[in-house]
């Protein structure tokens, strides 16, 4: 089979890696568009026909059905009276920081620091672990499969793109400290990393086109306000801890590269949270704090408050998935909306135990992955790394840290951390 060809079949008809739910991204991106209160041309027939095509393997046709639906996207136009149209969606960092009351930063005892950053990188490699397997399936089939998850379902590992992109920005991070550009992040992404998903794939076609932040992450991109940002978030917060606003631009910096929109105040809204996890108060005190600083206006800091109203109104995380898993139920497993609705209600149910809130993010569903590895990231910075059990990291802490990336391929789990430190030093 060509490139092309390979290429086509991985948009139509993939699978993902870890627990092989069934994807279609051009059925996505068509929702996607749609979501966002684009006006599309009818293309039922189109797709069905994409369908049978990529199932067949009839490569020419697809190709060819595959074209004319891109047309069609492109020719969207936005709907005024649609609800979505009419909420705010920023396009600068300097708009959107003039519109939040930002709080102090928090004073951050540097003798635990250490600690709290190991834990921090603990979370994300269990989250990830831990629901790599468990990514795209609904509540209900894992709770019938599964039960409550207590355990790794499979071999866990860390060759996933949790922590890549966290990686790139990392040592751009520590190369610039806070002169840092979106450009120089988009450049680590050239360099380092030869493949991405959905936004990060538009995203990396658009950099090695010449194609620069912000346009990267809006030209031509329906998954801008999909998961993708989010996922990247807590490394925003982890290098400058306590301080609120200085995430959340460093956030803003990189998510640009590939988001737009809500999508990029997904990754702020981690990178906050994650930053402000050093902090001694209240977890739902912190977390009610992070979600008034989105502005309600935009519709991200509509789904937010929203879940968050839930959780008050409802006894327990089921009760308050099932109402935010319908609410969104138009929305791809992979888009921010039901993922950051999945956030809150882990958080606010977990009671800040590490065990009980990715039991929670692993019996929601969607993109578990991306959700337990942020949330368990904001235990961990939270408490320390005595409250996860051996039987979650020995496993993962036993070799080096696998990835996919030309560079590293591997890299020691305590080199990472000691990297981390010393970016908090730049």
């Amino acid at each position: 089979m060509d490139h092309q060809a390979s290429e086509i079949l991985q948009f139509w008809a993939s699978n993902a890696p870890g627990s092989g739910a069934p994807e279609c991204l051009m059925a996505g991106a068509l929702q996607s568009l749609e979501n966002k209160g684009f006006a599309l041309e009818d293309y039922g027939q189109l797709l069905n026909e994409g369908l049978v095509s990529a199932k067949s393997r009839d490569i020419e046709k697809l190709l060819r059905i595959d074209m004319q639906l891109r047309v069609i996207m492109r020719n969207a136009k936005p709907d005024p009276d649609h609800p979505s149209q009419k909420t705010v969606r920023y396009h600068d960092w300097e708009s959107f920081s003039s519109d939040v009351s930002w709080p102090d930063d928090i004073d951050v005892n540097l003798a635990d620091l250490p600690d709290r950053l190991r834990a921090g990188w603990l979370g994300q490699l269990v989250g990830a672990a831990a629901g790599t397997a468990l990514e795209g399936y609904s509540s209900d089939k894992i709770a019938t499969s599964f039960g409550s998850v207590d355990r790794y379902l499979r071999v866990p590992n860390t060759y996933n793109d949790d922590i890549t992109f966290e990686l790139a920005f990392l040592e751009a991070y520590l190369d610039r400290g806070a002169s840092i550009t979106s450009s120089d992040i988009a450049s680590n992404w050239v360099g380092m990393i030869p493949l991405g998903w959905s936004a990060e794939a538009v995203a990396l076609d658009a950099l090695r086109r010449g194609i620069l932040p912000p346009d990267s992450g809006s030209l031509n991109n329906p998954f801008d306000e999909w998961i993708g940002a989010q996922m990247r978030g807590a490394i925003c917060g982890m290098v400058v801890p306590g301080r609120p606003r200085e995430a959340a631009r460093l956030a803003w910096l990189d998510a640009r590269i590939s988001h737009a929109g809500n999508g990029i105040l997904g990754e702020v809204f981690n990178a906050v949270l994650c930053a402000m996890a050093f902090g001694p108060r209240d977890l739902r005190e912190v977390l009610v704090d992070c979600i008034e600083l989105i502005p309600e206006t935009t519709e991200y800091g509509m789904v937010v408050r929203h879940a968050l109203n839930v959780c008050k109104s409802e006894e327990n995380w089921r009760k308050a998935w099932k109402a935010c898993d319908r609410r969104y139920r138009n929305y791809n497993w992979i888009h921010v909306y039901p993922n950051a609705a999945a956030q809150i209600i882990a958080l606010w149910f977990g009671e800040d135990d590490f065990d009980r809130t990715l039991a929670i993010l692993c019996g929601m569903g969607h993109d578990v992955d991306c959700n337990a590895a942020q949330m368990l990231c904001v235990i961990g910075l939270r408490r320390g790394s005595e409250v996860i059990a051996d039987h979650w990291t020995e496993p993962l802490l036993a070799g080096d840290i696998i990835t996919y990336m030309r560079r590293p391929k591997s890299l020691s789990f305590d080199s990472l951390v000691t990297r981390t430190l010393e970016a908090t030093k730049v």
